[in-house]
């Protein structure tokens, strides 16, 4: 099933080549969101949102991956990033919401300190890796808390933190994503510095603060954000195994067709069965949710491990195919090149390594 019409994909896929040389998504690619809710995957429909379930979300973002890397990549961060309205107060979320290119894009490192004050707070800060930063409407961050001179700490000792946001005339934008792969993405750093912000700018991204009834806000967020980047491998993974093929094909020296064909098919078996298990946990993580409450702490170890699992051995199957492509895949104005060095980008994202 696919949920964008042929047409749209074939928009979406013909910029790719284009963003990268500007080194961010195209303003025909910006539009196509923008018209198809992409960055509203999870947003409530009273707010101009697709609100669609979790296997829904993932399915579609796996198609987009497919198309090209740095598109599906922002998209996912993105509209992960704008569930965040489930967390805001309703005033502020229909003001923002009331943008029909809203897009928030942020660090989910603390890379901050907020200092209380009587009607909000004092924020300082640097946050790095800020997936869609170009076309960002709004920007968010998590910030340490400081009260009365000092950080605040849970009775464990951890960090009391809150998440953040701001509008881009506060920010300053830093221009240093300068990566072999997922170039588009524009995944550059911002700053502030002593912003004084009310407290109706601050939240917290957990189930039980939520302020939208909709089974995707009571969802773990850390175990929803490994389900997305990791579907974003296997939507990569397979655009590889379609572009390894018809290069393959192609491949006139005849010395190495059959072992290339075998390679290829065990990498196109191991991947495919991996996507299977992959949106099997997540319906039954889904499920659990609804009819339990809760997640499982066994089911949430066995998402983790296979999400994980996706990366490393999706990457070492690409690597291991990569020689048999000849000097062509060499060349970085190639899809394939693209590809493979948008796996081995994504593969460096922290939070599945």
């Amino acid at each position: 099933m696919s949920y964008l019409s042929a047409e749209l994909q074939y928009q979406l896929k013909k910029e790719a080549a284009q963003a990268e040389r500007t080194g961010k998504l195209t303003r025909k690619q910006l539009e196509i969101i923008y018209s198809e809710k992409l960055f509203n995957l999870f947003v409530p429909k009273s707010l101009g949102g697709l609100e669609l379930g979790l296997v829904e979300g993932l399915q579609l973002e796996e198609e987009i991956a497919k198309l090209d890397g740095s598109l599906g990549w922002t998209i996912t961060l993105c509209s992960g990033a704008n569930a965040f309205v489930g967390y805001l107060s309703p005033d502020v979320a229909c003001d923002i919401f009331s943008n029909p290119k809203v897009c928030f894009a942020g660090s989910g490192k603390i890379g901050g300190i907020a200092k209380e004050t009587e009607d909000g707070y004092v924020v300082s800060g640097r946050w790095k890796y800020v997936t869609g930063a170009p076309h960002a409407t709004v920007f968010t961050a998590n910030c340490r808390i400081e009260k009365a001179g000092k950080l605040l700490t849970n009775e464990d000792g951890s960090p009391i933190y809150r998440s953040f946001f701001f509008i881009p005339e506060e920010v300053t934008l830093i221009e240093d994503w300068h990566t072999m792969g997922l170039v588009a993405t524009a995944s550059h750093s911002y700053e502030v510095e002593k912003l004084k912000v009310n407290k109706n700018r601050s939240f917290l991204i957990d189930g039980t603060k939520r302020t939208v009834e909709h089974l995707i806000y009571q969802y773990p967020f850390s175990l929803f954000a490994e389900l997305t980047l990791a579907v974003n491998h296997l939507g990569i993974q397979e655009h590889f195994l379609e572009q390894a093929q018809a290069i393959f094909e192609r491949i006139e020296e005849t010395a190495h067709r059959d072992f290339r064909a075998q390679v290829l098919e065990k990498a196109r078996r191991d991947i495919l069965g991996r996507r299977n298990d992959f949106f099997s946990y997540a319906q039954a993580s889904w499920e659990e949710l609804e009819t339990v409450g809760e997640i499982s702490e066994e089911l949430t170890k066995r998402i983790s491990g296979l999400c994980r699992e996706i990366v490393k051995k999706g990457r070492d199957a690409a690597l291991e195919i990569y020689p048999y492509l000849g000097i062509f895949a060499s060349n970085t104005e190639t899809e394939i090149n693209r590809i493979i060095r948008d796996i081995l980008t994504a593969g460096q994202h922290s939070l599945l390594l």
